[in-house]
């Protein structure tokens, strides 16, 4: 045990050492990026996916010398799909390695849970999640906050559309109890409102529940001719299971991330059978979308399209990058952060990728399309993607047709 002295001694070191990392991190030379991506938890599926190509995206940058004279640095944490474990990796990001922006975040919850800190570090903060709120001006008050993606609204609306062009009348939601599942709910009733019809059935059901069949009862005894589910694999498997096992014939509209080759080994090929999915995709005819790709199956051994999210955070890195490259060298985060719209929405020359549009720079404005959409983000600092509905046969999940909010 250190006696008074030693511990003294010990924690003037300590600081001393933290106030040489302080500088160390603040060189000019270098511009710190934390990737806080969900590895494990519900959001697994598409976390790994998500950090190598924020890892992919930066060595881009770097080859042909980095941003704004910057060479970006990525330090990567897992937000293990929940809000306490991503408070404590933000906070270690931001405290330890002092980054600079937060980029690559799927979960409303985990958004939300740490945007407070990114404000109150001044750090610029990059998140997928669909809960309104997240740009919201009271929770983005410093504007500090962009979504490459669009709302729970957004995602309500593609659902309303899929339901009116398939021709139901009575459909039920059946949601998870978080930012996002409510999100989807909310926003699909108030589309289904406009449109003038009505939802039959709303359930809200809460997590980690080893079974479903209570909140299931309830909504089918509504008797809906289709189920609009706001949901995660994990739960949505086990409802599917349950319902199958009652022997009810039903139509479910499930979200893109909810379901997946997991979802679909675990329940079946008879269970699986015409389940409807709507998801936001990729702006698959684009250039950038094609340099993605490319990462993404050397990264993956996959199609990039099976990953918008991984997608959308390719997009994080290199619009940061270009705000980075506008801004110039030494500029603060502030000065960063005013080109982020300027550098993605028109007027410019469309660009593609980190290198062409730091070419674009010298002779004036550019605006970046991206790989996961066109990254037009609107004055709440989010983008709207297209969006497609497709259904399961044999086992694969094949697209029906695009949906375009």
């Amino acid at each position: 045990m250190l006696n008074r002295r030693e511990l003294v001694a010990a924690m003037a070191s300590a600081t001393l050492f933290a106030s040489m990392r302080n500088v160390a991190a603040q060189s000019k030379d270098t511009f710190r990026i934390g990737a806080l991506n969900p590895i494990t938890g519900v959001g697994g599926a598409y976390g790994t996916g998500m950090q190598k190509m924020i890892l992919a995206a930066a060595d881009e940058v770097n080859a042909v010398g980095g941003a704004g004279a910057r060479r970006l640095v990525i330090f990567a944490e897992d937000d293990q799909s929940q809000p306490q474990a991503a408070v404590l990796a933000t906070k270690k990001l931001l405290e330890i390695d002092n980054v600079q922006a937060l980029i690559g975040i799927w979960s409303s919850g985990v958004a939300l849970a740490t945007i407070p800190l990114t404000n109150d570090a001044n750090a610029i903060f990059m998140t997928f999640g669909g809960a309104p709120e997240i740009t919201n001006p009271k929770v983005n008050p410093k504007k500090l906050v962009y979504r490459l993606n669009t709302t729970g609204d957004g995602f309500g609306s593609a659902f309303a559309d899929v339901c009116e062009r398939e021709g139901f009348k009575r459909p039920a939601t059946m949601a998870f109890n978080n930012a996002s599942g409510i999100g989807i709910a909310e926003g699909f009733k108030k589309a289904w409102d406009l449109k003038g019809h009505k939802v039959i059935e709303a359930v809200v059901y809460e997590p980690n529940q080893p079974s479903y069949r209570s909140e299931l009862q309830k909504v089918l005894s509504a008797k809906p001719d289709v189920i609009i589910m706001g949901s995660y694999i994990a739960d949505t498997t086990i409802i599917i299971r349950e319902w199958f096992e009652t022997g009810e014939t039903q139509k479910w509209l499930i979200p893109g991330h909810a379901v997946g080759a997991d979802l679909i080994k675990a329940v079946g090929p008879e269970a699986s059978e015409g389940l409807m999915v709507v998801n936001s995709i990729s702006n698959e005819a684009s250039t950038a979308f094609s340099i993605y790709d490319a990462a993404y199956r050397k990264a993956m051994n996959e199609s990039g399209v099976s990953n918008i999210m991984a997608a959308a955070s390719w997009d994080m890195l290199i619009v940061l990058a270009l705000a980075l490259e506008a801004a110039g060298p030494n500029a603060d985060i502030m000065a960063i952060n005013a080109k982020i719209k300027e550098i993605s929405n028109p007027p410019g020359k469309l660009v593609s990728s980190f290198a062409e549009g730091k070419e674009a720079l010298k002779s004036g404005k550019i605006n970046y399309e991206g790989a996961s959409s066109a990254i037009d983000f609107n004055e709440f600092s989010d983008v709207v993607p297209d969006f497609d509905l497709a259904v399961i046969s044999n086992g694969q999940i094949n697209r029906k047709y695009v949906v375009k909010i």
